[in-house]
């Protein structure tokens, strides 16, 4: 697999291990790779349960002749509910570590699958298909990984993270035709039902026998770490900025921080385009002309598409600075959204593989620059709890992204209004980590300074 061919030439350079050795320090490879595995599974199966919605939206529509806006209100509504955990989840891995708080999550998606065939009215779904699968996502999802992956790798963090969260798109592509697949030759309640089923007997025993917060927990080092060093992320790297580096993030401290509200903004403006594409696309492609499979699988390929361009992403912006990554990922949303725009005016294979490719190759980018930029910008002691706050920035964009969308065009008629929004918030979104500027804290592996 790609790790662990990645694993081989990064051992063969780097001491992770401690002088108190633990069984794992005599694997052949980094044990951090063994974490990786386990969250590239568990982002696969698990982040596509709650994506699935994009596929299941059509089918409810159908159904139930609801409006959009209240019916991609399910969505939003689940991340909203999220947000009664999510500050929280730094903490809680903190106390409890993933292999206890990622299996109590993917069995609350779980039985929300479950309950979802058997709920009939809109609210039901907002509590099933909302609360308890897209809320109870959070802890196997981009924000629950972020938490500890940081804490494994140093110099290749965003290489690494880059290869972790593609597991999305692996599982998009081989779920998605499958799924929709199920939806139409037995439907869409029986396809909730085997979602479940699978999440319970992949994610939960994986992780508990396998996931840890830290390597020294194991008595190992982070990978690219310094001989001796532990901590936090963010304590065995160049510091450039050693007051910022340095300053205690209490609650009211964090407040007080202009560069953590520019990643607010800029995480909650990502976020909302993101799923103002994921949720909606498969409808506006169904309307622009093209089949319910062609939908599919362009939701499918554009998320196995995203895994080389999240490593890609990854992989530059440890070389070039998390600001040029994150600028290029906004890059591909506008592409996609301007894109939109002229497909409402008539439609080509094109066109629609262009968008496909833009948030693919580009958009998807940000999977791995949100931990990373984060880590680097307020990496230590308190680094789950700045994390846990901006995590609730992620929510309140997603809820948005994917309920205002299905407003406006309840209100207007069309997606053209919320398409032009979208592009606003994909420049403002680069500005706004420009401003805050990780590489003037913590500098990337390529922009360090020679020893």
């Amino acid at each position: 697999m790609l790790w662990c061919a990645a694993s081989i030439h990064i051992t063969a350079s780097v001491d992770w291990r401690m002088p108190k050795t633990h069984w794992s320090a005599r694997l052949p490879f980094y044990y951090g790779w063994i974490v990786v595995a386990v969250a590239f599974i568990t982002m696969a199966i698990g982040v596509n349960s709650r994506t699935a919605f994009s596929l299941l939206y059509p089918a409810i529509l159908d159904e139930y002749g609801w409006d959009r806006g209240a019916t991609s209100g399910i969505f939003a509504f689940g991340f909203l509910a999220s947000m009664l955990i999510t500050p929280f989840v730094g903490t809680l891995m903190e106390r409890f570590g993933p292999q206890r708080v990622i299996p109590v999550g993917a069995l609350t998606i779980a039985l929300g699958l479950g309950l979802t065939p058997f709920i009939n009215s809109l609210w039901g779904l907002y509590l099933t298909l909302g609360a308890l699968t897209v809320g109870g996502s959070v802890a196997v999802s981009y924000i629950g990984h972020t938490t500890f992956l940081p804490n494994w790798f140093v110099s290749r963090r965003g290489l690494v993270l880059g290869i972790t969260f593609s597991g999305v798109g692996v599982g998009g592509i081989v779920l998605f035709p499958s799924l929709q697949g199920f939806i139409e030759s037995v439907g869409w309640r029986e396809a909730c039902l085997g979602l479940a089923a699978l999440i319970v007997i992949t994610i939960v025993p994986l992780n508990i026998i396998a996931q840890r917060r830290k390597p020294e927990d194991l008595g190992l080092l982070a990978d690219g770490a310094a001989p001796g060093a532990q901590g936090a992320p963010g304590q065995t790297e160049e510091i450039v900025d050693k007051a910022f580096a340095a300053i205690d993030w209490t609650y009211a401290r964090i407040a007080r921080e202009p560069r953590f509200w520019a990643v607010v903004f800029a995480y909650l403006f990502s976020l909302f385009n993101h799923y103002a594409v994921q949720v909606h696309q498969t409808k506006f492609f169904i309307e622009a002309g093209f089949s319910v499979s062609e939908g599919a699988w362009a939701l499918g390929l554009m998320v196995l598409i995203g895994i080389p361009g999240q490593i890609a992403v990854g992989w530059i912006s440890d070389r070039i600075g998390r600001e040029w990554g994150w600028a290029l990922a906004m890059l591909g949303y506008i592409i996609c959204f301007i894109t939109f725009l002229f497909m409402l005016e008539g439609a080509s294979h094109w066109q629609l593989y262009l968008c496909v490719a833009a948030v693919g190759l580009l958009g998807a980018g940000t999977a791995p620059l949100f931990g990373a930029i984060g880590a680097e910008l307020f990496g230590g002691r308190w680094y789950g709890r700045v994390f846990g706050l901006l995590g609730v920035a992620c929510s309140i964009g997603a809820a948005s992204g994917a309920w205002l969308t299905g407003v406006l065009y309840d209100v207007t008629g069309s997606y053209a209004f919320g398409f032009q929004m979208c592009i606003g918030f994909a420049i403002a979104s680069a500005v706004c980590i420009g401003y805050a500027g990780p590489g003037r804290v913590r500098p990337v592996s390529g922009r360090r300074t020679a020893h």
